[in-house]
């Protein structure tokens, strides 16, 4: 039965000409799991903020969208705010009281419940989603996997028909992001909720859902059964690249007609067996050039302790880290284990009481009146609003002495008109990365670079910030994406309760771990070695050959070596 219906859905922000949304039509059954994913600025996020009447942008729409069958437009609101739940992307945006019990019944508050179903509500959801030990906590004292996980309880309390998600993982580390897509998996399976999800992080959303709806350019290019519509991405490279590390590698290695009755695999497991299956595994390694950094440190720490009250306890300890110039250093860990921290450290913006903290060899309470940031440092944050200050892109380019064509990558010039606020996270990332540029900085430091970039851009900034350390500038990113850190990083440390318990290059780094590592290695633990990335398996795939190769060559006469 038919949920949730868009006929022929248009929308145009304010100002503009070019629609972000085109001719949108498409229907979702109850019940059913849909992923959404589309390259940055391709108007996912459009598209489920008009979803959802309460968070609708401003512009003019055409068309109409349909809650079984009744235009939104006519809903009453109650059930307008509570049959269709929405969660954002930035946790701390929804988070509306001070105690995790009132978020969870803040809403019920609001549809006027009595106090009892109030309590029982509450206490079934809490026990469900297993915060009861949270129950009695300050909001403002949880870690970003914590309030986005509250924040997904409290709107399942007002027991929603829809559940719609905006990348509701880009800020939580990888093992948080896959506890709150276990949650969702259980939502689904136990509850038959429709749930409707745009994401960038793809490698557990895809196999979990029912249908993938791909968008282009504010339009919907294709819709249908995921296992289907992964497979025909094979020949759309830019959307391929956001795939699952299974679906790539199946993308690149299969050959039409020998592989027609193999289904495209999805999963870790699934990819694993389609190699077994299908490869043979005499080459183990693939050799990787040894890797030799520069004699000069760009930045060093040594036992520094940092707090941020008197009372409150050490979020660094005993922190001893060394980046060389020229490296690109990327730092990963759980959401709340000092990363941000060190890297506001760094920058001096915050505080430390024993250690000390040296940039290019000079200790860094000895630079003075900014010195610090004049040719020398340059900090992008992980709320990258807080850089914009004028009312359109082009204004914060032309403020920050830069414009599109001389920045080292592709910028959207469709955004030059809109208001910095208005565009995808992604093109602000692009934006504040922009801005940081024009300053020309030695040591560039990056918080969540690539938080809502789809993968091809992700590409385009790692190409850059190649380019930027090829030349000589270091450049240190704190990110909680393995797969980019994998492929571009020099050398990377993992973070524990505030100290580095571990750093390598990353072949060596991401393949002894086993839970911050990626789905690539994990597909190929025990078969091939030192294989982190998608790249990675394809060649030694490729270099290894098929299991039948060495017979179908004999017959046709061609030797293999």
């Amino acid at each position: 039965m038919e949920i949730l219906s868009a006929k022929n859905l248009s929308f145009t922000y304010p100002g503009e000409d070019t629609p972000a949304l085109s001719n949108i039509n498409f229907s979702v059954s109850e019940g059913e799991f849909v992923a959404v994913c589309g390259a940055t600025g391709s108007g996912k996020s459009t598209l489920l903020s008009l979803l959802k009447r309460e968070v609708a942008p401003m512009g003019k729409m055409t068309g109409e969208i349909f809650y079984r069958s009744t235009p939104l437009s006519s809903m009453n609101h109650k059930d307008s705010a509570f049959k269709i739940g929405y969660v954002t992307q930035r946790p701390e945006q929804q988070i509306v009281t001070d105690k995790v019990w009132h978020e969870l019944s803040f809403a019920l508050e609001n549809m006027g419940l009595p106090s009892d179903e109030i309590r029982r509500r509450v206490a079934e959801v809490a026990c469900f989603f297993g915060i009861e030990d949270l129950f009695d906590r300050r909001t403002d004292e949880l870690s970003g996997g914590q309030k986005q996980l509250l924040n997904l309880a409290a709107v399942v309390v007002t027991r929603p028909d829809i559940l719609i998600l905006d990348e509701p993982t880009a800020q939580l580390d990888p093992i948080a992001a896959s506890d709150f897509i276990t949650m969702l998996k259980k939502l689904h399976r136990e509850l038959s909720m429709t749930i409707i999800i745009a994401e960038h992080r793809l490698e557990e959303i895809i196999p979990a859902s029912d249908s993938l709806l791909v968008m282009e350019g504010g339009r919907i290019i294709v819709f249908g059964k995921t296992r289907t519509i992964a497979a025909s991405l094979r020949t759309n490279p830019r959307m391929l690249l956001g795939m699952p590390a299974a679906v790539r590698i199946y993308s690149e290695l299969a050959v039409d007609g020998e592989d027609k009755d193999v289904a495209c695999p999805l999963t870790v497991r699934e990819g694993r067996d389609y190699i077994l299956n299908n490869f043979r595994q005499d080459i183990k390694v693939r050799k990787v050039p040894e890797y030799t950094h520069r004699e000069n440190e760009a930045i060093s720490f040594r036992d520094v302790y940092l707090r941020y009250s008197r009372d409150s306890d050490d979020v660094l300890r005993a922190l001893s880290l060394t980046v060389y110039e020229g490296e690109l250093f990327c730092v990963v860990g759980g959401n709340g284990s000092g990363k941000t921290t060190a890297l506001l450290a760094a920058a001096g913006l915050r505080k430390f009481y024993s250690g000390s903290i040296k940039i290019f060899g000079r200790d860094i309470r000895s630079y003075k009146n900014g010195s610090l940031y004049s040719g020398c440092l340059s900090m992008l944050p992980q709320d990258v609003d807080t850089l914009f200050l004028c009312s359109t892109v082009a204004d914060e380019l032309r403020d920050a002495g830069t414009d599109v064509d001389s920045l080292p990558f592709e910028f959207p010039k469709a955004t030059l008109d809109r208001h910095p606020y208005d565009i995808s996270g992604g093109e602000k990332q692009l934006l504040g990365l922009a801005k940081l540029l024009a300053t020309h900085p030695r040591l560039l430091l990056l918080d969540e670079p690539t938080k809502g970039l789809d993968a091809w851009y992700k590409t385009k900034i790692g190409d850059v910030l190649r380019s930027l350390t090829a030349s000589g500038i270091t450049v240190v990113v704190v990110t909680h994406d393995i797969e980019f850190a994998a492929a571009y990083a020099d050398r990377c440390a993992l973070f524990f309760r505030g100290s580095v318990v571990s750093s390598d290059v990353p072949h060596k780094f991401f393949a002894e771990n086993s839970f911050y590592t990626t789905s690539a290695a994990r597909m190929v633990r025990g078969i091939y070695d030192g294989a982190i990335t998608a790249d990675d398996v394809i060649a030694l795939c490729r270099a290894n050959g098929r299991r039948n190769e060495s017979k179908r060559s004999l017959l046709t006469g061609v030797g293999v070596t």
